[in-house]
């Protein structure tokens, strides 16, 4: 009995001194700390090194750059972080009981070691990092939609001064030059303008744009309505530019291009922090370019002017705030309209290849005014609020526009429009709510948001009739101003203001570390305001997106599929055959998309590989007469392969292949004798392939590059009588970069190929571009 008596006691003060431990545990509180890192040039810091000092607490931050630490004891901490390349920052953090402390990090980095980051190709490149394509910070692998990024560094190596020359770098990417004046892209068989930047609406129908401000391009492939909207996307997907930011280091760029053509172009980059703190960034962008056509006449003269300011009033709310001025006085390219019977190709014109039918005086002047606010607060931990106000404008003093009617191979009739004044605006204001949160062992990213548009526009136009017709085989007079002037009218054609409120919703949902679901829907009402007879006109129209991703690799290799819908709002049309009112439904695109994402071989390898099929139901299309009939049945299928690499240091590949079938597959008039045919502007085979080197020891910086570019004929209509011959062309480069200087030379169509674009204007024969820059 005493020895059971003496066990009872033992086990009972045992549980006592138990109990006890653990409720001094239970009393211990803990604190929290979390924190983002990124380069001084605005770039997400991914494998970062973060210890505190003196402890045992260690991680390293993710592929968004973020970092925490848990269950830390209260006290006064030394945070330490270090990135090869990068000067190691040191920070006192102050733990404190049941409380998170967050932190917003910047590395700094010498401009020789960002030159030899940049130089590798291991910077960016590569690199997929984007908030703008999910509107939330989700990788590559985890977004089931497929898109390219085309970073400044190769424009840079490409020494490309224009945006045709930049968007081939993206699979199936097909320049279209407007004759309007703008630029436009055809992929997966359809034509968008680039119609966004920053994430938000933007305008070039009219202006163009140049590089000079530009950090990347990002297209989106797919129909994206859910997320940008009717004004943004098309069926084919969207084009985003990013503008550059300011960063926290002093730095200034100049730099110089001359080249064939009289081309004489002069940019300067200019980046400073405004006051010792760093909480308030500038950085100013200018760009002046002249050049004459190859054409006998021609010219293109641009200014651009684009400031943009950080201000970081707290660790939780930093405001954004940038402007772009860009200036044009140029010549447009023609519209070859109709050709005569016979004719199948512009290559059956006997138009001297280097000829044109209208003279310098027939020119353009137009002005592009982009305002951008932005303001980000962080509401709580894992949820942000973002507000953000764009205007954009388009002011047209005068914009002659040329058209050539073809009857026959050596006979051309012509005709000049001139547009202007012509003044658009528009206005959005959107605001977004970015958050994570978890229910029980699933995990979700998610997106609400709001967008209020405004269209304002006056509109004024007229055309001349046909001037007597011009024998291209002989010494013609081109067609001048002041003819043109004596016979065009000038008719204002009243706009209705026009109003869109959409909101949108999106959740990613990870079940499990490798398999996640995106779940998106956008609900967008469009007004239409009633002006002189014409009534008003509203339109509803609701577009879901779904996604599915599981990563075979964690990390490295994903299969995903997705369901994606894109819509267009359609406003009535008057029929000119009868004077009726066609009331449009919305046209909707519905997407069935499969494929396979790789970042492989510790990331050396991104490689994306998918097929489509884009369906449209109540497709618009001319009928006799020019009335509009929305009665066709449209399907645009391919498949899209991408690959950028960089197998050693040195070496960058970028490959793209795109193949697309777009045919008009039913119509209710069989009289039409479309049904099965392509439809217009959709070549089928496109491919894109670039590839340089530089040296990495003796004469570090030394490198060259080589390009190939090839693009199926296409249709100019539906009735796939007219195309536009296939064409390959070759590019190469060679260039010396070093920290403080750069050269580079360019050899564009180096086998002088003679070739057109989607409207038939012959593309620049063998042409080169020197460049030069200094950085301070």
């Amino acid at each position: 009995m005493t020895y059971l008596k003496h066990r009872v006691q033992f086990i009972f003060l045992s549980c006592m001194l138990i109990l006890s431990t653990a409720n001094v545990f239970a009393q211990q509180n803990f604190g929290k700390i979390k924190g983002k890192i990124t380069t001084s040039d605005g770039e997400l810091a991914v494998g970062v090194n973060i210890i505190l000092k003196n402890s045992k607490y260690g991680t390293v931050s993710n592929e968004n750059g973020a970092f925490e630490f848990n269950r830390i004891k209260p006290n006064i901490y030394v945070l330490q972080v270090s990135l090869t390349g990068y000067e190691t920052l040191e920070k006192e953090v102050i733990v404190t009981e049941n409380k998170t402390t967050n932190l917003n990090l910047q590395l700094n980095v010498s401009n020789k070691e960002l030159q030899e980051v940049v130089v590798s190709g291991k910077k960016s490149i590569l690199s997929k990092k984007t908030d703008y394509v999910a509107r939330m910070p989700i990788s590559n692998l985890e977004n089931p939609q497929v898109y390219s990024v085309i970073h400044k560094e190769l424009l840079l190596e490409q020494v490309a001064v224009n945006v045709e020359t930049a968007i081939r770098n993206s699979a199936g990417a097909v320049p279209v030059s407007y004759p309007s004046g703008g630029l436009g892209i055809t992929f997966r068989g359809f034509v968008i303008g680039i119609n966004a930047r920053n994430g938000m609406e933007t305008v070039t129908g009219r202006s163009s744009i140049d590089l000079s401000n530009v950090e990347r391009i990002e297209v989106l492939k797919g129909p994206s309505g859910t997320l940008f909207g009717t004004s943004v996307s098309s069926f084919g997907g969207v084009v985003n530019l990013v503008t550059k930011k300011p960063f926290e280091k002093a730095a200034t760029e100049i730099s110089y291009t001359g080249g064939s053509f009289n081309l004489n172009r002069l940019t300067a980059d200019i980046n400073a922090p405004l006051n010792k703190e760093k909480t308030v960034l500038f950085r100013l962008n200018l760009a002046y370019n002249n050049e004459k056509s190859f054409l006998d006449y021609g010219f293109n003269k641009t200014v651009t002017i684009a400031p943009s300011l950080t201000y970081k009033a707290s660790d939780k709310l930093t405001f954004n705030f940038d402007a772009e001025l860009h200036n044009v006085n140029n010549t447009r390219r023609a519209f070859n309209a109709t050709y005569a019977a016979g004719m199948t190709s512009i290559k059956d014109a006997k138009l001297d290849y280097r000829k044109t039918l209208f003279h310098d005086d027939l020119d353009a002047k137009t002005a592009a005014l982009k305002v951008f606010a932005q303001a980000e607060y962080e509401i709580a931990e894992n949820w942000k609020s973002t507000t953000i106000f764009s205007y954009v404008d388009e002011n047209v003093e005068r914009s002659y526009q040329t058209n050539i009617k073809w009857t026959s191979p050596t006979q051309a009739e012509t005709r000049v429009s001139l547009y202007g004044p012509i003044f658009n605006a528009y206005t959005n204001i959107q605001q977004n709510i970015n958050g994570q949160f978890a229910t029980g062992s699933i995990k979700h990213k998610f997106l609400a948001g709001a967008n209020y548009r405004l269209f304002k526009s006056n509109f004024t136009y007229g055309t001349t009739p046909f001037f007597a017709p011009i024998d291209v085989t002989t010494n013609f007079a081109p067609i001048r101003k002041k003819a043109v002037d004596a016979v065009v009218p000038q008719l204002i054609w009243p706009v209705a203001d026009q109003e869109t409120f959409s909101i949108y919703a999106c959740d990613v949902i990870n079940f499990t570390d490798r398999l996640s679901a995106m779940l998106s829907l956008r609900f967008d009402n469009f007004e239409r305001a009633k002006i002189g007879a014409t009534e008003g006109f509203h339109q509803t129209a609701f577009a879901p997106k779904l996604g599915l991703v599981y990563q075979i690799v964690k990390d490295q290799v994903s299969v995903f599929g997705n369901y994606m819908n894109g819509f267009q709002n359609n406003q009535p049309i008057t029929q000119p055959s009868s004077g009726a009112l066609l009331v449009l439904d919305p046209t909707y695109a519905v997407q069935y998309e499969g494929g396979i994402k790789a970042e492989a071989f510790n990331k050396k390898i991104n490689a994306t590989a998918s097929y489509y099929n884009i369906t449209i139901d109540n497709a618009t299309r001319i009928i006799n007469g020019g009335d509009t009939a929305q009665d066709a049945k449209q399907v645009s299928k391919g498949v899209d392969f991408e690959l950028i690499a960089n197998p050693f240091a040195g070496l960058n590949i970028i490959a793209g292949y795109a193949y697309n079938d777009n045919r008009i597959v039913r119509t209710t008039d069989i009289t039409t004798n479309v049904n099965g045919n392509k439809a217009a502007g959709a070549p089928e085979n496109v491919f894109n392939f670039w590839t340089s080197y530089t040296l990495q020891n003796k004469l570090k910086g030394l490198g060259a590059g080589f390009g190939v570019n090839h693009v199926d004929k296409n249709f100019v209509s539906t009735d796939n009588i007219i195309y536009i011959p296939t064409y390959t062309i070759y590019n190469a480069t060679v260039f010396y970069d070093q920290s403080n200087w750069r050269v580079g030379v360019k050899l564009n169509n180096l086998t002088n190929k003679k070739y057109w674009d989607f409207y038939a204007n012959s593309q620049a024969p063998t042409n080169f571009a020197v460049n030069l820059t200094f950085k301070f």
